[in-house]
């Protein structure tokens, strides 16, 4: 296929669904050689389905079950990207969550074995990716895309204090990492969503898929919470990320944050008693 990403090659972690699957998606469309990965079998094969339902020829992609919270994990998903691809021009660190306390404590109180979790996951291995693929990435003067949240941003979440912390921390090591890499030729930036309609709420807070849908529905329809009146869709993360990716489009922007979020930032708390249009 040709396209924007004709001849590149890209990782993309936590793409076994949601925003990395939708990204996958995206750029194998636009000409890209995509490396997919997650931890679970089942999703993976649904990512590589739907490659296959959009007329992705297997030799486009590759298929990499790997926790990307471990050595073992991000080795074998930059050796085995390598021994397809040849090269890599794409780094996307989409994988994140945010993890229950083990027993079920909220707030302050949750443990610092949640924090741990939480911070390797978000943080730590984004880290370690970098470092690992930084020399790939200088021979190609390729590009870097972290996929934070608006939880980063000055708001206060009180039940789950872990995640927006960890998702701060992304942010501010993304522009220390652009300042770093731009000096080899390689642009890092960083997508901020807001609420997108994934499994993120499934995974993460044990909602049926179901009760997930409902709750995308309401707050989507509420303004107060998303001017726009809808939820986010992981396409529209996906275009955000392939734009930061596409140094054509954005070859001046280094170490910037894109909030992709309907609006959500931008309202406040009380704007929620005031009379609706």
């Amino acid at each position: 296929m040709t396209g924007r990403f004709s001849g590149k090659v890209a990782i993309i972690t936590g793409s076994s669904f949601g925003i990395g699957r939708a990204t996958a998606l995206l750029f194998a469309k636009e000409g890209a050689k995509v490396t997919v990965t997650g931890r679970s079998e089942e999703r993976l094969q649904g990512s590589k389905q739907a490659l296959l339902d959009a007329g992705i020829s297997d030799s486009n992609f590759l298929i990499v079950p790997a926790d990307i919270t471990t050595s073992s994990g991000q080795d074998a998903l930059i050796s085995k990207t390598l021994e397809k691809f040849g090269q890599i021009n794409i780094l996307v660190n989409n994988a994140g969550a945010s993890i229950a306390d083990s027993q079920n404590r909220a707030g302050l109180d949750q443990g610092i074995d949640t924090y741990e979790k939480v911070l390797k996951l978000n943080v730590q291995s984004v880290i370690e990716m970098t470092q690992k693929i930084r020399p790939h990435l200088a021979k190609t003067r390729g590009e870097i895309v972290n996929v934070s949240s608006v939880a980063a941003l000055k708001f206060a979440h009180v039940r789950n204090p872990y995640y927006p912390l960890a998702k701060a921390a992304l942010d501010q090591y993304t522009r220390s990492a652009a300042i770093d890499l731009i000096s080899q030729g390689i642009r890092v930036n960083t997508v901020n969503p807001g609420v997108v309609a994934t499994g993120f709420h499934e995974s993460c807070t044990g909602l049926s898929t179901e009760e997930s849908q409902k709750f995308y529905d309401k707050v989507g329809a509420n303004k107060s919470a998303i001017p726009c009146g809808f939820s986010g869709r992981p396409e529209h993360i996906a275009k955000a990320i392939a734009f930061l990716a596409d140094r054509d489009s954005s070859e001046y922007i280094i170490g910037q944050n894109i909030i992709a979020d309907g609006g959500t930032s931008l309202v406040l708390g009380f704007h929620a008693q005031l009379p609706q249009k």
